[in-house]
């Protein structure tokens, strides 16, 4: 009877190391994010359309996740766009998207999402936009889908757009869990979400605020 106890015991310690070991070790997981606290709808230093949102990217799993490639895609009334022109990080070290390790823990960062150069020009008129973000990751031919989101522009906001002196940010709202629309003039380059971020690095290093 002791002898069958202690082999009963040996055998669940065995499946459990087992399998902690496949859900730490060997578990390949997938990749997520985080909904984003603000989107960005407008022109990038040079005036060319651009998306932005600030998320966080995490693994599923303990081994993490190597991604390739990211992108957007917008959808609006049957015409699709896809901005696949990737560059990440802070706000004054952005660096071009490619081979991005993306741990368990996460990586909380700005994202941009421009045109190529070889596209056409594009504008942001009105009505709904399906956002769609997708990654591509190392050795893995399909792609993930990391969110999918309807924003709308009205009017007045495209009629401010097409002059690319105006940026449209959506700002998370999680009690109504909806998106707040604001137009800044000067766009994301000098806008507020550039002196929001400056502000929070000066507080983080300790710094009077001006």
């Amino acid at each position: 009877m002791g002898l069958a106890a202690s082999l009963i015991i040996s055998c669940s310690a065995l499946i459990v190391s087992g399998l902690t070991a496949w859900w730490t070790l060997f578990r390949r997981g997938t990749l997520k994010m985080t909904q984003p606290s603000v989107v960005f709808f407008g022109p990038d230093e040079k005036g060319n359309a651009k998306v932005f949102f600030r998320t966080l990217l995490y693994s599923t799993a303990r081994r993490g996740q190597v991604v390739e490639s990211m992108f957007v895609k917008l959808r609006r009334e049957g015409e699709t766009q896809i901005f696949s022109v990737w560059v990440y990080g802070e706000t004054k070290a952005l660096v071009r998207g490619s081979g991005l390790f993306v741990g368990y823990e996460g990586m909380a960062a700005n994202h941009h999402f421009l045109l190529p150069k070889e596209g056409p020009e594009y504008k942001f008129w009105t009505g709904t936009y399906l956002v769609e973000v997708y990654a591509k990751l190392v050795n893995c031919e399909q792609l993930v889908s990391l969110w999918r989101h309807e924003l709308a522009v009205g009017q007045s906001e495209a009629l401010a757009l097409i002059k690319d002196e105006f940026g449209l940010y959506f700002d998370w709202n999680p009690d109504v869990k909806e998106y707040a629309h604001t137009l800044d003039r000067n766009g994301l380059n000098g806008g507020k979400l550039t002196r929001m971020f400056e502000a929070e690095q000066k507080k983080a290093r300790g710094e009077e605020l001006a």
